[in-house]
């Protein structure tokens, strides 16, 4: 579960990126979060992830209160938490496997589990047999599926898109989509997207932002770009 309680969001310089936000996604829903740039997608994905902190109103997710100033859990939030960017923030200096590999062995998970769990991610996402690839010898497409296939392994329970499919052609972009379409019902998922095909094709649940607010709040909406 996550939740925002009038959640406003004030930057040093004055201004405010998110004003009186509430909304809340259940668990294992498929949410899309759309508006233009600048509405406020970006701050409530890192708000989420707790790169910032709401100026004021309440963010939880589970049994976290992300707007406790005494909050300590960051790594333990973390491990819970799967990102998928627009620019897919891959190690080019790793292969596949040692990308998706590096937070497994963070958390300390043994070899065994970590082989097997990059295993069923790589088959999950098409990427089987490319594990010794590296990130120059791979489509933006494959980068996007290494992307995800790290942000699946380790049981993470919440998956947060930012504009996955923004730097992918219309087809690249519908497959990507049909991966995320498999993780639909066994993962919460946030996805902020300015794509109005692919938001208006699958008739999700909808969290529309202008300027800082939520401007409406639609069981199978869609987005005018």
């Amino acid at each position: 579960m996550i939740k925002f309680d009038a959640v406003n969001k004030k930057f040093p310089l004055g201004n405010l990126a998110l004003k009186d936000v509430s909304f809340e996604v259940a668990e294992n829903e498929f949410v899309f979060l759309v508006g233009p740039s600048g509405a406020g997608k970006t701050t409530i994905l890192k708000l989420i992830m707790r790169q910032y902190e709401p100026s004021s109103g309440t963010v939880l997710v589970d049994n976290f209160n992300l707007s406790s100033k005494d909050f300590n859990q960051v790594e333990n939030l973390r491990r819970r938490l799967g990102v998928v960017f627009q620019d897919f923030k891959v190690l080019t200096d790793k292969n596949v496997y040692e990308n998706i590999a590096l937070s497994l062995q963070v958390m300390g998970m043994d070899q065994g589990r970590i082989n097997k769990e990059i295993r069923e991610a790589l088959e999950l996402v098409g990427l089987n047999g490319k594990e010794k690839f590296f990130p120059a010898q791979l489509s933006a497409g494959e980068l996007q599926r290494v992307a995800i296939a790290r942000a699946i392994v380790g049981d993470r329970e919440f998956i947060l898109a930012d504009e996955p499919t923004g730097n992918l052609d219309p087809k690249t972009a519908w497959e990507i989509m049909k991966i995320f379409k498999k993780l639909e019902g066994d993962k919460t998922i946030l996805f902020a997207t300015h794509n109005s095909d692919i938001v208006n094709s699958l008739q999700k649940r909808v969290l529309v932002l202008n300027d800082g607010k939520l401007i409406k709040d639609v069981k199978k909406g869609g987005y005018e770009a």
